[in-house]
């Protein structure tokens, strides 16, 4: 066997930058690394960021942001596409052109709107451009409850209203759609919708305050195992459990919420 083969999948991350390490590109790097697959990434925004909040954004040119998504796709190319944090209408225009002119398959889209702490990530006219621009361009997208709820524009408060949610989204045209239930009480369920079933995956929910980045790395994980070839509901699954892992084998770093683990399988 060629140690040096070149059939190593490949993900890309558009998404932000997390100073702190433990969401946006760092946390999907990491992720990507552990997962088994060849990592590359776009950045579209600079984020002055530790465990406690956010202190600064900036975004990036949209040339710059273009110039490295060209660069990329034209020559290591991509398995998969995770996309985070975009900021705005412009950039959010730009990524979808993007993705129809690549003819980009296994789009991941984690509608990121707002950071742990309680800070704003987009701009709240740049919402109606994600659901028109990029939900009908993702093979799967990764609310939260909270963002769930700004798409949808109401609340979500049970179990029942996010498996509403998961069919409600699945609407707007993204071809599946996993509501994740980490904001309810109880057992932590994520409900995937396929346009067929709903499914629900269930774990213990661990008493932490470890869990800056969870939704950055789900997203990275599932686009991942998508990439390996997974079907969507094995991607889905096997991206929870190694959520859960890293949030169990987390560090104490920070003085608010501190980073998962994402490389717990060296036991670091």
């Amino acid at each position: 066997m060629n140690k040096f083969s070149s059939n190593i999948p490949r993900v890309i991350t558009i998404a932000g930058s997390d100073s702190g390490g433990g969401a946006g590109i760092q946390a999907d790097l990491k992720t990507f690394g552990a997962n088994g697959v060849y990592g590359t990434s776009a950045i579209t925004a600079i984020t002055a960021q530790n465990t406690v909040g956010v202190q600064a954004i900036l975004g990036v040119p949209l040339n710059v942001i273009e110039a490295q998504i060209d660069s990329v796709f034209t020559d290591i190319g991509t398995d998969a596409v995770k996309i985070g944090m975009l900021g705005n209408v412009d950039t959010i225009n730009l990524v979808a052109d993007k993705i129809v002119e690549y003819s980009l398959d296994n789009v991941v889209l984690d509608p990121v709107m707002i950071a742990k702490g309680g800070d704003r990530l987009i701009e709240p006219d740049a919402i109606q451009a994600m659901i028109e621009r990029l939900l009908v361009l993702a093979t799967i997208v990764t609310p939260n409850l909270p963002e769930a709820a700004v798409l949808l524009n109401r609340s979500i408060d049970s179990l029942d209203d996010a498996r509403q949610a998961a069919i409600d989204i699945m609407s707007m045209g993204p071809k599946n759609v996993v509501v994740k239930g980490g904001h309810l009480t109880g057992s932590a369920v994520d409900v995937l919708y396929d346009g067929d079933s709903l499914i629900e995956f269930e774990n213990v929910r661990l008493e932490t305050k470890n869990t800056h980045g969870t939704g950055c790395t789900f997203s990275s994980a599932i686009a991942a195992n998508l990439a390996k070839g997974m079907s969507i509901r094995s991607a889905v699954e096997k991206a929870k459990d190694y959520v859960f892992e890293a949030i169990m084998g987390s560090h104490s770093i920070g003085h608010g919420h501190g980073p998962l683990n994402h490389m717990y399988k060296l036991d670091l």
